[in-house]
């Protein structure tokens, strides 16, 4: 049988098959049984007659889902914990990639209205950070120590404050979304606007890199999460406003737990920020090469584990799920 045919042929079954995996925990394991024995077969006849084509690597990976649907109650009672970090989180934070990316935009447009705002009117800063942060500063700078408000508290209690405070604030974040989404845009817009004032505070005195080398070493993962969070409170806003074919009720329960499950996956990343502030960020003479050195390891990081890793695991699915659709239907009668 030539591959378009075979294509046509299995096109709308597959199709059935991933609605029922979608309702994996509704429906009767039998069926699912049953369901896996199909499409190994599927499998078997595409990897002797088509083994490099798309449709191949599609049904590998609904085979895949179908086991796992199968087995997910024997191992979670195991293997929970790391599936949980392995498998799941990345597979929600592939789902909400394009909210993530929007996060970003809305982030980033944000700090640029700081900084063009605090440069274009000398009281903006002020009416940001308010005056008492600005005057500490200032006096910390002509101490000669611009970074000194990070020595103040004790370590253990630092930690365990600022830990609290950002995981309240990406929870704000995300709870937000319930305002049709906009809720979330306008924290991370108030973020953001905060973030570019005060990098422009230090831009100003001749301080930027001495800024940016001590605060980012604690900053690139809260900022970046902050932006995870903002895309959690889209998902969830999202679902509200575009139900889709799910009664709107259904769409939002599915929002709110992918973004939920978005947050708890953030809790070690905020965890790791809230240790770089309290014990290592207070250390403002470091090495510059060592700054650099954690800075980058926590982008590398973020990058990897956020969008490279949650590709790798579900990008070719996609892909190739979307091939076996668009050629199915581009396909005439009779081929």
């Amino acid at each position: 049988m030539r591959e378009a045919a075979f294509l046509r042929q299995n096109a709308d079954k597959w199709k059935q098959f991933e609605t029922l995996l979608a309702q994996s925990k509704r429906t009767d394991p039998d069926q699912l049984a049953d369901l896996f024995v199909q499409l190994t077969d599927d499998l078997s006849y595409a990897r002797t007659f088509y083994p490099k084509s798309k449709a191949t690597q599609y049904l590998n990976m609904l085979a895949m889902r179908v086991h796992q649907a199968i087995y997910r109650n024997r191992r979670e009672r195991g293997n929970r914990f790391i599936t949980f970090w392995k498998e799941e989180v990345p597979g929600v934070m592939w789902e909400a990639r394009r909210e993530i990316l929007y996060s970003f935009i809305f982030f980033v447009l944000a700090i640029a209205i700081g900084a063009l705002s605090s440069a274009n009117d000398p009281t903006f800063v002020r009416l940001i950070l308010g005056d008492s942060y600005v005057n500490m500063t200032e006096q910390n700078i002509d101490k000669g120590d611009p970074m000194a408000v990070y020595k103040q508290m004790e370590e253990v209690g630092m930690f365990a404050f600022i830990t609290f405070n950002n995981i309240r604030v990406s929870f704000m974040v995300f709870i937000m979304g319930l305002l049709f989404s906009v809720g979330s845009v306008y924290m991370l817009f108030q973020n953001g606007v905060m973030l570019g004032a005060f990098q422009y505070f230090f831009h100003e005195r001749g301080l930027l890199l001495t800024s940016v080398l001590s605060v980012w070493i604690h900053g690139t993962l809260e900022i970046s999460a902050i932006v995870i969070a903002g895309g959690a409170g889209l998902v969830m806003g999202n679902s509200i406003l575009f139900p889709g074919t799910f009664s709107r009720r259904e769409s939002f329960l599915r929002g709110a737990r992918r973004g939920l499950k978005m947050i708890v996956g953030l809790v070690p990343v905020f965890i790791t920020a809230g240790f770089l502030e309290s014990f290592v960020t207070r250390y403002t003479e470091m090495p510059v090469v060592l700054s650099a050195a954690i800075i980058l390891g926590s982008l590398a990081f973020v990058v990897w584990y956020f969008v490279i890793h949650p590709r790798r695991l579900y990008g070719g699915e996609a892909e190739a799920g979307g091939f076996v659709s668009a050629a199915a239907e581009a396909l005439p009668e009779g081929s």
